[in-house]
């Protein structure tokens, strides 16, 4: 019974706070995952071309990079609710449960969307590094395939910011 009460103890004092923390981290592992996974997925169709023709470094390269801004999402969003809950600032602000699961759902569209967006923008470019492969004038054609991807996490990040500035604290 004694550790059933230190428990309630914690959640009373940190519950709150340790959920908010929980939901920055998802959304910046889980997006940051997915774009490691998806700029690699890009990187070794771009390697294979590279032996063939290596003066098309440069074009893969731009569809190499496009998987990795998932990460970035994540990481605005973790720094955000970081920003919201006073971690940045030193002094963190007791929050209750019910504020920390709000930041955690909060957290959740980016998370979730950025990890699967990303490896799906990672394989829509590297079949964008066929296209340069093939046909080079047409390697933007490729992009754009790509960046039609973004589209849904961009949705992600901005469901995500809306929910955490708008959740009272």
């Amino acid at each position: 019974m004694e550790n059933f009460t230190t428990f309630v103890e914690f959640l009373r004092a940190y519950g709150g706070a340790t959920l908010a923390l929980l939901g920055a981290a998802l959304a910046a592992l889980m997006a940051g995952i997915g774009s490691a996974r998806g700029v690699g997925i890009v990187g070794q169709s771009a390697a294979g071309l590279i032996t063939e023709d290596p003066e098309k470094f440069g074009q893969s390269l731009i569809l190499q990079v496009i998987p990795g801004t998932q990460g970035f999402y994540g990481f605005i969003t973790a720094l955000i609710v970081l920003s919201r809950i006073g971690l940045l600032t030193g002094g963190l602000k007791p929050l209750t449960l019910a504020q920390g699961f709000y930041l955690l759902m909060a957290c959740l569209p980016m998370a979730f969307v950025g990890y699967s967006s990303a490896i799906s923008q990672g394989k829509t470019a590297a079949a964008g590094i066929q296209i340069l492969a093939k046909r080079p004038e047409k390697m933007f054609n490729g992009v754009i395939y790509a960046v039609m991807v973004e589209t849904y996490a961009v949705v992600a990040l901005i469901t995500s910011i809306l929910m955490i500035v708008n959740i009272k604290i």
